[in-house]
């Protein structure tokens, strides 16, 4: 019996390039014969042409689902929205802008056949930009140390997961949705594959640095609490620092009585101490504003229209 294989692509300025990528999904597929497929296109709010492109690819087949966001939500929501739509029993995650090879996605279900409940593509060598790769190296840090995640496990936005993952996925009703977090969280049998990157031809980036920054808080404010537990850790150290540096000055007041002990030591004392204090209340912040979004049952998307949606 054949599986069925859900590929989901968030999009976001891609007028000019999806149809291309649905193209190559279609040209890949029609070669694994094992498989049968059908594709959800998410439409992020692009100010371009994106979604006029969805509909006309979605009036032309009805293997092709269209889902037209009505803000944008980020990449991540986009993609928790598209899997409420799926039925594949692998759902197979790709970028819209063509650098992620769906051509290549025979390797990624070849190694779901081993057991792994996730596959990750890798990239030898990545053809983005000097700051997305600066972006991927601090997220890959970040994911590692907040949310515990192997340190030879390679994350990116190609990855194939079998549908029970996406099933417990979808249970994550909240706002700030991160997709590396749910995924492991939910299961330690992932691992990677090599896949070829391109180079972008067409466009730039959608991520800017504040949308990375974004995207960075929701992981470790979402997924982890050692940032709480590093906040109190720093704080124990600067206590004992600042008692530590109290006995010295008494000592040496007792040494050497005519001793003046400077004002701009007591200043940068109080600097740092208040700067590290302004750190952790923000930190603490920003989980009690998190808290408080969700309990204010905030969106994690909105559905503006949805073309061929799926029984």
């Amino acid at each position: 019996m054949s599986q069925m294989v859900s590929f989901v692509i968030p999009c976001y300025n891609s007028s000019r390039t999806i149809e291309g990528v649905v193209g190559e999904v279609t040209h890949t597929m029609e070669k694994l014969t094992d498989y049968k497929y059908e594709i959800v296109l998410v439409n992020d709010c692009s100010p371009d042409e994106t979604f006029d492109v969805i509909r006309r690819i979605c009036s032309e087949r009805k293997d092709v689902c269209g889902v037209n966001l009505a803000k944008n939500f980020g990449q991540h929501a986009a993609l928790m929205a598209g899997f409420h739509y799926v039925h594949g029993d692998i759902v197979v995650c790709l970028d819209d802008d063509g650098q992620t090879p769906a051509g290549e996605v025979g390797k990624l279900l070849d190694k779901m056949k081993e057991g792994y409940d996730v596959v990750y593509a890798k990239y030898e060598h990545k053809q983005h930009s000097a700051f997305r790769n600066f972006g991927s190296k601090v997220n890959e840090l970040m994911t590692r140390v907040m949310l515990n995640k192997p340190k030879d496990l390679y994350i990116s936005s190609y990855f194939a997961a079998k549908r029970f993952i996406i099933d417990e996925m979808v249970k994550y009703v909240n706002p700030y949705p991160y997709v590396i977090g749910l995924v492991l969280r939910t299961t330690g049998k992932i691992t990677n594959v090599d896949v070829n990157h391109r180079e972008r031809e067409i466009g730039t980036s959608g991520y800017t640095f504040g949308k990375l920054l974004t995207l960075w808080f929701n992981g470790f404010t979402a997924f982890s609490i050692k940032p709480l537990r590093m906040a109190t850790a720093i704080g124990a150290f600067v206590a004992i620092a600042g008692i530590l540096f109290g006995i010295y000055t008494v000592i040496r007041k007792l040494v050497d009585p005519n001793i003046i002990i400077g004002f701009s030591s007591l200043m940068s004392a109080i600097v740092f101490i208040g700067g590290m204090v302004m750190l952790m209340l923000g930190i603490i912040g920003e989980y009690i504003g998190r808290i408080y979004i969700s309990l204010n049952n905030s969106p994690q998307y909105v559905i503006r229209e949805c073309i061929n949606e799926w029984e």
